[in-house]
Formats: structure tokens, C-alpha cells, sequence
């Protein structure tokens, strides 16, 4: 008689792994069931030309929470996070802003464009701090839904009016401005230098099909900077490894505990009888049977794609069809023969051990918006840069070097032609962009990979090519993530679950949408937590 497991776990990205090794630390047993001959999803590290590894699509380190990390001591399973400590931004003429962990360095950097600027910086810092520790009470709760008005709703919202009703008055109302704004009016109320407005609005425009004067990026860029790493936020870090080293670790946590992770076993079907989930099927036509199945893809695989529409609800089979996915990031990832040299900053010194943001001004950003608005890529894109080999040598062979290069605008939907048109031109247009700040690059340059929104697509399943499973935009948060009605992690259909990045609260390497979901599924299966292997409770499903 063929196995039947407590918990299939749809997917093995960060979050399904991490919903997995959950899961088993309470004594279920679970089984992940990854598409890919990697776990990782989009958190993977693979050496595409010999001895280079990229961190293919995501790149760096900074939501992932720090209570997973602790509670699954990833540390000894192998995860070591090296930060980022500078930013640079080069400027079309020659000059550049650049900030570093000496704070006296960067005032004096800031101040040579505005002193105004220098003064206001440590107390937009510090606002940003305060509206990052309210809002990360957010990360840690299930979303109460206001329009069921459960017990468990109720209790929910209560709490959550208390949190919110604790704050000083001036902190609520800059809340609210966070959560309605666009990011580059929120960062115009505090600063004058243009490169400094665009870089920090640059957040708040990073995975969403918007610009820097859309209203709602004000959110996305306070989502940015809860990244928090050892009790700082704000703090960005690489992986040591490359992204996958994250997933790695989680999984190595997950068999600890007792998880199986099968590689190569795409999911085809959700088996559904009497409205009640009871496995799925693989695409080579096996079928695996659990008394509950938690999916970790985004909403339109998860509802639309695996399961008959007939046995879903109509209202939450129309939401996730309105629900905006709109890719727009691409990465291109470069094998260089040498270190980059930028005319702002030439030679090889600690800026390249941080990040590097294409970001002159305000306008510049919008203008590459402007060009997806009408369904082409940015010719003048904004491009986010981390040269991990220059954080963690064993990312390239001696003397050599990868660089990561995050861009946007390139929307899925294009105008005119196909991305496997147009991919190769992309990638041109990214190069003739950097080499505009870096003269040697186009001579050092050794091997390229080009990632559009269709390849992301196509290579991790997530709806087009978008990087946190649908945008993060105020209508599209919280208990409207991903429908209004459906946001607590539980499906219609029973023992059907949902524990991805299209989930509260939200994408980025975090691991949160898979922790809560596993509070909610351990609840449902009458198990309590535990370490190793944990202990049973019996109760029924």
C-alpha cells in the first residue's frame, strides 16, 4: 500500500522549505515535491559557465526573519550572511554619492551636495526605523479578516488596533503617509539631491510595475527596509554562496527533522474528492496521498492551474484572475576577466564589496518607467549591482569576478516581438548603460546570462516572471493578499493550503508566508510545536 504522508508541500522555494521544516519539527510527516532538479525556486545558486556561480534571479539577503533563522538555527546547517555595507551611485558626469557604514563619512559625502541633506538624513533614518518595528509586528500574525468576523477574526483585529493605538500619534499619521504615497514625494518631503531622492526611492519602485511617482511605492520602499540582519534594519547582506545557500540551509533543516524533499517530481494535479484535497498527482502520472497539501507556488498556479475551477468558489476564482502579477525585473549576470573599474571610483576598494544603483535622479527612474508604461524595456534602465565575488571569492575562480545585475524596466508583456526576440537587445542595452560608468567593462567581459520575466517564468513557475508572486501594492496586502476573504492561508477546499510569497506578507527572501501557514495547518492537524521531531497530538483534520 502506497504511503500516505501528513503535509505535501507544493514546491520547495524558501518558503515551502521553510513551511516544511516547520511541519516536521511538530512530528508531521512531510513531504516537499520540487519541480526543478534544485530546491531553491528562484533561491538558487548555479554555476552556469565553468566556475562562475550566479545567484540566477534573486541576489541578496535582508527580510529573511530573524526568528527563522534562529529556530531553525540555520547557522549550524550552513547559512552565513556577509553585509553590504555601501551604497554607490555613480552620476553621468563623473562624480557619485556614496554611503558606507561610517556615519561621519557619509554625512561628509551627503553634505558636499546638501548640508540640508546631511542634517536630515540620521532623522530619516531613525523615522524609518520606528515605522519599520510597527509595521514588523505585521510579519509575525496570520491577517484577521474583517469581512468574515470570526472569533478568531475579531480577537485579531482587536489586537491589532491595540498595536496600531500604542503608537505616538505623529508615528500613525507617518504610516499612513507610507502606506498611501508615492516614494519619491515620501523622500522629497526629506531631501534636495536628486541622486539621493533616487536611490532611496529606487526601494520603493524594486519587483512592482510602477515608477517612483506612483502612489503606493512609498510602502514598497518601508517593505525594503525592514530587511534586518542581527537587530539592524535597513541591513542588506549576501549569502555566502549565493542565494542558494539560503535554500540549502532550510532544507538541510527540514531533513534534519524528518522532512523528504523529492527534486524532479513536478506537481500536475491537486486530487480533490468531496471537497476534500486528499494528494496530488505528478506530471508522470504518480500519485501522492497526505491528509492535508500546502502550496507554495503563487495564487494562479496554486488555484487556477491545479485545481478543476468547478470545486473553487467563484468570487476566489475571479479575485486571483484580477489579481496583478506584472513582471517587470530582469537580472543579467555577467563573468568577468577582471574587477569592474568605475570612473567615479576607480581601482578595486570597498565599494565594490557593497551595492552599486544606477539611479542619477528622480527623472531618470520614471523615464525608464515611462518606456514599460507602453510596453517596452527601459532603454536607460535602472539597475541595481552586487559583485558577489568580490564579497565571497569562492563565487568566481582566482582573479576573476560575477557581477549581478538587477534591472528593471522589462515588462512581460511586450509591445512589439517576443522576449526570445528581443533578449539579446536587452542585454546590449544593459551593458551600453553600465559601460557608460564603468569604461573597461565591455573589455573584460567574459560570458553573460540574460533573465527575462519569461525565462524567470518559465524556469520557476512564477506567473509572469513575477519575483514576490504578485506586486506588493497596498490593494494587494494584508488580508488582501492574494483575495479578500481567503488571506488566512486556508483554502476552500479542505486540507488545501497556501504558503507562498502570493500570500501575507508579501515576497522577498522572508520565509514568513511559510512559518505562518504552518501555525496554521499544525492547528488544523492538532499537532504542537516542537524541536526535532516534536511530539504528536492526536486531534482529526
Amino acid at each position: 500500500m502506497a504511503k500516505q504522508y501528513d503535509v505535501i508541500v507544493i514546491g520547495g522555494g524558501h518558503n515551502g522549505l521553510v513551511h516544511a521544516a516547520y511541519l516536521a519539527r511538530a512530528g508531521l510527516d512531510v513531504c516537499v515535491l520540487e519541480a526543478r532538479p534544485l530546491v531553491g525556486g528562484a533561491t538558487v545558486t548555479e554555476e552556469i559557465f565553468p566556475g562562475f556561480k550566479y545567484s540566477v534571479f534573486s541576489y541578496v539577503v535582508s527580510l529573511m526573519r530573524p526568528d527563522i533563522i534562529r529556530e531553525l538555527d540555520l547557522p549550524r546547517h550552513g547559512l552565513a550572511i556577509l553585509p553590504l555595507e555601501s551604497t554607490l551611485t555613480p552620476l553621468p558626469d563623473g562624480d557619485r554619492l556614496y554611503r558606507d557604514a561610517d556615519h561621519y563619512r557619509t554625512w561628509r559625502e551627503i553634505a558636499r551636495f546638501s548640508v540640508r541633506d546631511a542634517e536630515a538624513y540620521d532623522d530619516y533614518g531613525r523615522t524609518l526605523f520606528h515605522m519599520a518595528r510597527a509595521v514588523k509586528y505585521l510579519l509575525g500574525i496570520a491577517p484577521p479578516d474583517p469581512s468574515r468576523m470570526g472569533p478568531r477574526d475579531i480577537s485579531g483585529l482587536l489586537r491589532l488596533a491595540r498595536h496600531f493605538l500604542g503608537l505616538e500619534s505623529d508615528q500613525l499619521h507617518m504610516l499612513v503617509k507610507l502606506m498611501t504615497m508615492s516614494a519619491a514625494d515620501y523622500v522629497d518631503e526629506w531631501f534636495e539631491t536628486d541622486a539621493l531622492k533616487a536611490t532611496l526611492s529606487a526601494s520603493g519602485i524594486i519587483g512592482t510595475f510602477l515608477g517612483p511617482r506612483s502612489p503606493g511605492t512609498a510602502y514598497v520602499l518601508l517593505h525594503h527596509y525592514m530587511g534586518e540582519i542581527d537587530g539592524h534594519f535597513r541591513a542588506w547582506g549576501f549569502a555566502k554562496g549565493g542565494t542558494g545557500a539560503v535554500a540549502e540551509a532550510i532544507a538541510s533543516a527540514a531533513r534534519e527533522a524528518g522532512a523528504e524533499i523529492r527534486t524532479d517530481a513536478p506537481v500536475a494535479q491537486v486530487l480533490v474528492k468531496g471537497g476534500r484535497v486528499n494528494g496530488v498527482a505528478l506530471a508522470n502520472g504518480d500519485e501522492v496521498h497526505a491528509k492535508a497539501v500546502s502550496s507554495s507556488l503563487d495564487p494562479w498556479r496554486t488555484f487556477l492551474d491545479l485545481v478543476d475551477e468547478d470545486q473553487l468558489p467563484g468570487d476566489l476564482v475571479s479575485g486571483v484572475r484580477a489579481f496583478r502579477f506584472r513582471g517587470s525585473s530582469a537580472k543579467v549576470n555577467l563573468a568577468l576577466d577582471a574587477a569592474p573599474d568605475f570612473a567615479c571610483m576607480p581601482g578595486f576598494g570597498p565599494h565594490l564589496r557593497g551595492a552599486v544603483s544606477i539611479s542619477p535622479s528622480i527623472d531618470y527612474l520614471e523615464r525608464a518607467y515611462d518606456d514599460a508604461k507602453y510596453g517596452d524595456f527601459s532603454r536607460k534602465p535602472y539597475i541595481d549591482i552586487v559583485l558577489p565575488s568580490a564579497i565571497d571569492p569562492e563565487m568566481a575562480p582566482p582573479g576573476k569576478h560575477v557581477m549581478s545585475c538587477f534591472v528593471q524596466y522589462a515588462p512581460y508583456e511586450l509591445r512589439e516581438g517576443t522576449w526570445d526576440e528581443k533578449r539579446e537587445a536587452f542585454g546590449d542595452t544593459v551593458i551600453d548603460t553600465l559601460a557608460e560608468y564603468v569604461p573597461n567593462l565591455k573589455d573584460i567581459i567574459l560570458h553573460r546570462q540574460v533573465v527575462t520575466p519569461l525565462d524567470i517564468e518559465r524556469t520557476t513557475g512564477l506567473s509572469q516572471g513575477n519575483i514576490f508572486q504578485g506586486e506588493l501594492s497596498p490593494s494587494q496586502l494584508f488580508f488582501m493578499r492574494p483575495v479578500p476573504g481567503y488571506a488566512g492561508y486556508r483554502t476552500p477546499l479542505r486540507g488545501y493550503y497556501q504558503c507562498g510569497s502570493g500570500t501575507h506578507p508579501g515576497g522577498g527572501i522572508m520565509g514568513a508566508p511559510g512559518k505562518l501557514a504552518a501555525g496554521v495547518v499544525m492547528g488544523d492537524l492538532g499537532r504542537r510545536r516542537g524541536r526535532g521531531g516534536g511530539r504528536r497530538a492526536a486531534g482529526p483534520l
